[in-house]
């Protein structure tokens, strides 16, 4: 049988590693999982205790709305004039989905059809490279490079691309990248849509993970974005209620209603008890998301902070859960699935290889800010070790090969690996 919508997918590279520590796991090892982003903080106790509560309640137990419930959609929006500035009626410019992957995959179903394009930022989180496929249309890459002029880069790739995009997708904080925007950059690129009559979908996952005192711009903050944008926010990495699948689509009203129409003939929205709970989540623990930003701004201390003592120089992430690192010269060479992979046999840490991220990753690696401060310190102790090691190696071998090569310069590359 031939399985054509789902036949253009690659293998999902991050099942090599994910596959590796559990083998290594089950062989009593001691893997520091620091790859897949699935934060290990609990879920607030008001939120646990609601849900519990409103499980008790037969009446919670029938079907739902896909929409979302009306409270539930009030205190989305009361949560965005608080945290962001932005007003939104709760009617018609918000919808509850299951999950920000789940909104953003049937949103790009509801936008795009064969012979239509999506500009996508590269590289960038897997699903939104895939759901406009999916969805039949093709992808224009954006490449999100450090030092780059993003916004000229984001006209050029337009302008350049034919179709013209129908749909430009952002999502700032970046994934994996880490890369950050200001509410300059933001007005901007909605000035452009409007030029340009495009619909921007701006994924804001880390809405609430800026730190150093950066705060992360919404892009509905933006004047006249409403006319041209929509954004998911997740409650998963702001309130750590990963597992309960609580998102939003907010902004334009018109698209929002689009996917409203499609997602009632797809489901009959996630379980009551979880949108109660949500609810009273939202309005009741606004000061939540602060104390999960503290937390993993620690973490990315401790990790930055013990990856460019031991050599391997990174830059500390204004944003996101997450560390975007380059792979240490001597190491280059391997690839990033095969040093990955290494890691994880050789040093017991586990990171996701920067090409499951589209080509654009290659040669990097993803930290996820997913264990505590003291399993961090042995993740880095772990890694100092493997580098050495490794830098020793090469060297020597290198040094081996060339005939005139003295016994005192060998010396002098060992102690230089050392330093690592």
């Amino acid at each position: 049988m031939e399985f054509r919508r789902i036949r253009q997918l690659p293998p999902y590279v991050f099942t090599t590693i994910d596959t590796l520590k559990i083998q290594g796991r089950r062989a009593g090892r001691d893997i520091i999982d620091l790859g897949f982003g699935n934060p290990d903080l609990p879920s607030p106790e008001t939120t646990v205790a609601k849900l519990a509560e409103a499980a008790h309640n037969p009446r919670n137990h029938r079907y739902s709305s896909s929409k979302g419930l009306p409270k539930l959609r009030q205190a989305i929006t009361d949560h965005y004039q608080r945290s962001f500035g932005v007003e939104l009626d709760p009617d018609t410019e918000a919808i509850n989905t299951i999950g920000a992957k789940e909104g953003f995959s049937h949103l790009m179903w509801t936008l795009l059809q064969p012979g239509d394009a999506a500009l996508v930022p590269s590289p960038s989180y897997p699903i939104h490279i895939y759901a406009p496929l999916l969805a039949g249309a093709e992808i224009r890459r954006l490449p999100l490079s450090p030092h780059a002029d993003l916004f000229t880069n984001f006209q050029e790739r337009f302008e350049y691309s034919w179709p013209k995009p129908r749909v430009i997708i952002l999502s700032f904080p970046h994934n994996p990248t880490t890369t950050c925007v200001d509410a300059e950059f933001m007005q901007r690129v909605v000035d452009f849509a409007h030029e340009n009559e495009t619909l921007l979908v701006h994924d804001f996952a880390y809405a609430d993970l800026g730190f150093d005192g950066y705060k992360p711009p919404s892009i509905l903050s933006a004047k006249g974005a409403k006319e041209v944008a929509v954004e998911l926010y997740s409650m998963t990495k702001s309130f750590s209620m990963a597992g309960w699948r609580v998102a939003f689509m907010l902004g334009n009203s018109e698209v929002v209603q689009a996917l409203t129409k499609l997602k009632s003939y797809l489901d009959y929205g996630s379980f009551q008890p979880i949108q109660i709970a949500a609810t009273v989540t939202l309005n009741e623990e606004p000061d939540f998301p602060g104390e999960v930003c503290q937390i993993y701004q620690q973490r990315r201390d401790v990790l930055c902070e013990g990856l460019n003592r031991i050599g391997w120089t990174v830059e500390p992430p204004r944003g996101t859960m997450f560390v975007w690192a380059k792979i240490p010269e001597s190491c280059q060479e391997l690839g990033s699935v095969e040093f990955a992979s290494r890691l994880v046999t050789q040093a017991d840490v586990a990171v996701s290889p920067g090409i499951g991220f589209g080509p654009g990753g290659e040669g990097y690696v993803r930290f996820a800010l997913i264990e505590n401060e003291q399993r961090i310190r042995q993740a880095i102790r772990n890694l100092d070790r493997y580098i050495n090691q490794l830098g020793n190696h090469n060297r020597l071998v290198g040094s081996n090969s060339s005939s005139d090569q003295s016994s005192s310069d060998q010396v002098s590359l060992t102690s230089s690996a050392q330093k690592l």
